[in-house]
């Protein structure tokens, strides 16, 4: 059964396979009502699901997904309802776009002294208006015939431990949910079923909700996620972390059942934080 939410969804503009137009015409096609593009430090896909999107039932709700860390651990937080309009949020979003473009020109300096050379431009036109990342080096790879397919790319170089890997950049937890709430956003924790010990750290720095509709959680997983929630006074959002099929395959667009109260807790979230003083 095919949900009518999907509240986290990706396009080119990150590492996504499909445009945001694609996305607004196959969400349309599957009569989802609500959809969220959450790419990656990226807010450039919004405008384009939006125009896409005028004149039809379907809402789109701004967001974005910022890779953070918060004590050792991975944390990616979602930030819904931002003003793109922002400063200080475009601005951080640029510098991690920029934090990016070296990382991607470090890993080809090592692929380079491994006899392994690949022209940064190309990696640039697979990007598109995405961020540069390991993808777009492994897809690049395979062209070059070094590897006979993504995956091995990442087994033999591009992954931490390999020759080629360089450690992302992290923005910091607190950071990122400063940043969200700064530009008029809800910050959400995306997919935490590995990181709820980070809760109650996260909720005193502002966190306001939590993304407890997940592709493969299971009904006991959700319920434990909606009772965590209530316990921390965070909303509940969902969506399928979608990036296209032939990327992810499990991840399919509107496969999560989310609750449509989750939209509506998530709006007066927003319209109490706006209000604020």
């Amino acid at each position: 059964m095919t949900s009518r939410i999907d509240l986290h969804i990706h396009t080119v503009f990150s590492d996504g396979l499909h445009t945001p137009t694609e996305i607004v015409e196959m969400a349309r096609r599957k009569g989802l009502q609500v959809i969220s593009i959450c790419d990656h430090a990226s807010i450039g896909g919004i405008p384009e699901a939006i125009e896409a999107a005028a004149g039809t039932r379907l809402q789109v709700i701004p967001g974005l997904e910022i890779s953070t860390e918060a004590d050792g651990l991975e944390a990616h937080i979602l930030g819904y309802l931002v003003d793109q309009g922002c400063r200080e949020l475009r601005g951080a979003l640029s510098r991690l776009r920029d934090s990016r473009l070296e990382r991607a020109k470090e890993m080809l300096a090592r692929l380079r002294a491994l006899g392994l050379a690949l022209p940064l431009q190309r990696l640039q036109e697979l990007a598109g208006p995405g961020a540069l990342g390991r993808p777009h080096v492994a897809k690049a790879m395979v062209e070059a015939h070094f590897v006979g397919s993504s995956q091995e790319a990442f087994q033999r170089y591009l992954s931490p431990g390999r020759p080629a890997y360089v450690p992302r950049s992290r923005t910091t937890s607190g950071d990122a949910l400063r940043l969200i709430r700064a530009a008029g956003g809800v910050p959400v924790l995306a997919h935490p079923w590995r990181v709820t010990s980070l809760l109650p750290d996260l909720v005193a720095k502002g966190l306001m909700g939590l993304e407890a509709y997940y592709t493969g959680y299971s009904p006991g997983m959700t319920e434990h996620l909606v009772e965590l929630a209530d316990k921390y006074r965070l909303v509940c959002t969902g969506g399928s972390d979608f990036h296209g099929l032939t990327l992810l395959p499990n991840n399919r667009l509107g496969q999560v059942d989310v609750p449509a109260k989750c939209v509506e807790a998530l709006r007066n979230r927003h319209r109490l934080l706006v209000k604020a003083p």
